[in-house]
Formats: structure tokens, sequence, C-alpha cells
């Protein structure tokens, strides 16, 4: 999807990766990261939502919970990690990350909530009001006023079938009123997802149905005398987006593929954010007319293409290159004979958190002295090499 583009913004990437690779110092199925390239991102969209006092989360899951680049993010300004899902958020307690959305897109469940509360986020998605009842309770315990932000919809709200849930639009009035009656949990925010995405036809960033329902939420909270309440909108997050968040009343962004330079427009269309990250593996074998290459880390939405096959990036090439989305990924196809042991570069849409990687952080490669920093699985824990 994004190989042409990497091709031309960061081709020190591909060639290190390649290089990485040949020597044995990663292994195949690995995402190579470019530390600079993502905190260079970062920094630039600072610089567009800081006049705009939107509020920015990052959001590590596409990145396999990184704990390093969470690390460099926070030095850089960003306000705290969007912690997507319940281990998300404890892999950020553990690394001392400062916790920003927690709850979205998965709530706390019970077990995990004093351990949550307890690091204090500075606010928690919520889906229904028992979750609210019981974040309150575990407040109370430790003597904390815990900061809550429904999801809210209505009829035409447009979610993701693994994702369903939220507040009816139509009961929020009724809902602040309860939560108003109790004493550890603080009504502070409204949230969608998704609130923008991109618009193939029209090469931009657009609203979704789900802001009929943001914006109707805005009118009831303003009647109830909420004014500076946290909008989030998340969603295709990066520095085309600030504006549109502006102009939608929002005050909070949660970028995560926007920091890698890997939203949709950024395939299309020249962006800011360069592309910083790579999936490297390796020519296993070959089968009749074609090769396989060791797999691991694919991901059925990552609208793969094609790959690099070959040593570094003047002596490579192009081929077509898939995944059958029905079995267990084993292997990549690449189209024709190729020979065993070359590397493998490839640059799809991912989330490194559901795939079985490594994942390998690049410090280094805009001073032309590239390193490799360090090694972790697919859910943000250090390892050694053992190979």
């Amino acid at each position: 999807m994004f190989l042409e583009k990497v091709k031309k913004n960061n081709p020190e990437l591909i060639d290190f990766a390649f290089k990485l690779q040949q020597e044995g110092k990663i292994l195949p199925d690995t995402y190579v990261l470019d530390y600079d390239a993502i905190i260079e991102n970062g920094k630039k969209m600072k610089e567009v939502a800081d006049p705009l006092n939107i509020k920015l989360f990052f959001m590590t899951k596409q990145i396999g919970r990184n704990p390093e680049i969470a690390k460099g993010l926070m030095e850089i300004g960003f306000d705290g990690v969007v912690a997507v899902d319940f281990k998300e958020a404890l892999t950020m307690i553990k690394n001392n990350i400062k916790l920003g959305n927690v709850g979205h897109l998965v709530q706390i469940p019970k077990s995990a909530l004093e351990i949550v509360i307890k690091n204090k986020p500075e606010i928690m998605t919520v889906y229904n009001f028992e979750m609210i009842e019981t974040i309150n309770e575990v407040a109370k315990k430790q003597n904390h006023i815990q900061n809550i932000m429904p999801r809210v919809v209505d009829e035409d709200s447009f979610l993701y079938e693994s994702q369903l849930g939220g507040f009816d639009v139509e009961n929020l009035g009724d809902l602040i009123d309860r939560v108003s009656k109790l004493k550890n949990v603080r009504f502070a925010g409204l949230t969608v997802f998704p609130a923008f995405l991109y618009d193939k036809q029209k090469t931009e960033i657009a609203p979704t149905a789900n802001m009929q329902a943001m914006k109707k939420a805005i009118k009831i909270t303003k009647e109830k005398g909420y004014n500076n309440l946290l909008i989030n909108l998340p969603s295709a997050t990066c520095c085309q987006a600030m504006e549109l968040i502006h102009k939608h009343g929002g005050n909070s962004g949660e970028p995560g593929h926007g920091l890698t330079g890997t939203t949709p427009i950024h395939k299309d269309t020249e962006q800011p954010e360069k592309i910083s990250y790579v999936y490297v593996s390796e020519v296993s074998h070959t089968y009749k007319e074609d090769s396989l290459c060791y797999g691991g880390g694919f991901y059925r939405r990552g609208n793969l293409e094609s790959a690099l096959v070959g040593t570094s990036l003047n002596n490579s090439k192009k081929v077509k290159c898939s995944a059958a989305d029905n079995n267990i990924d084993y292997h990549f196809k690449l189209q024709g004979k190729q020979k065993v042991g070359d590397g493998v570069i490839m640059c799809y849409r991912t989330q490194v958190f559901t795939t079985r990687s490594h994942v390998a952080v690049v410090k280094g490669l805009k001073d032309n002295k590239p390193e490799l920093f360090g090694l972790y699985n697919s859910l943000g824990e250090r390892i050694d090499k053992n190979w």
C-alpha cells in the first residue's frame, strides 16, 4: 500500500532494514520503526494542534504498544497515551507513561480498574452506566474523583462490528443528571468513533455520520451548563485533520497511523508526515512458479500489494505479494522464483498488536548514523536477541 511512498520519502529506512536482515540482527517478521521520523511527525502535529488548543493523546497499538516511542512522544509534549484496550493501559503503566484517554475502544474490566484508576488517567471513556457506577466505587475507595467521557451514538451512527456500544444521545441529558449524583466521577467529555474518515474520491478527510450525534450531544451539554468539556474526535488524526477537528468543535485528537505517516490520505497525497516503518521478511522457499517468505505480521485490512525483494534498495526488485486472510499467515506469497535468503520489504497498513511480529526500533537515521536501539515483541515488551 505504501511501498512507493516510503521509497520516495524514507529510502534510508528501507536500506537499513535490508542491512539488519542480511546481517541477521533481526528475524523475518519484524517491523522496523524509524524513531526519529515518528518523533518528527509528532512535532509537526503539535505545531498545528497547539495554536488551535487541541490536546493530543498518542496511540501505540499500531506499532505494538512500543514504550520507547511512547516515551519519546511524551518528551515532545503529548498529553498522554490513548490506551485503546485495558492490556495497553497496563503496558503503559508498567513503563510509567501518562494515561490520557483510557477505555476507548475497549472499556476497562472491573479486575483492572483499581490499578488503572490508581494511575489517574486524565479521562476514561464509558459505554454504559454500570461501568460508570463501578468506576465511581473504585475511585471512592481511592479518595479520587475520576473524569469520565461517554461515547454517544444515534440511530444513524456508523460503528465497526466489533466496536458496538455507546449512549443514545437522546438520553444524554438524563445520563448527565444521574452522573451528577455520584460523588467520585465527573462528567468531563464526549467522544464518538470514528469522527472522521478518509474520502478517497475527494482525497480529503471528512466527517462521518457519527458527527451528527456529537453535534446533538454538544448542544445538550451546553444547555446543561457544560462549556469546557473535552470534545474528543478521533480517527485519521494527522496534520491535515487538525483544522477539521477545530471546525467541528473538537479539542482533542488521537494520532496513531498519523504518527507513522500511514493513514490512507498519505498514500494518495503529499502530507507533512513521513512514512516511518517497514515490514521485513525473508525468502523461505519456492513452490512451483512462485516463492514464499516468512509471515506473522499480516493484517487483513492492510491493503498489501507488493514487496521489494533483494539485499538493498538498489539491489532489489518490486514483485507482487499477497497473503491468504482465511488461513494462518505462516507465509506471504511472492510472484515468481526469488532467491532464498534475500530480504523482503513491505509497507502496508498494520496493527502490530494483533500480530506475532517483532518490533525493531531504529535511531539515528536522520543523521546517517543508524543504530538498532532495541527489540520488542508485538505487545511492547523488550526482548533479547536469542538467535
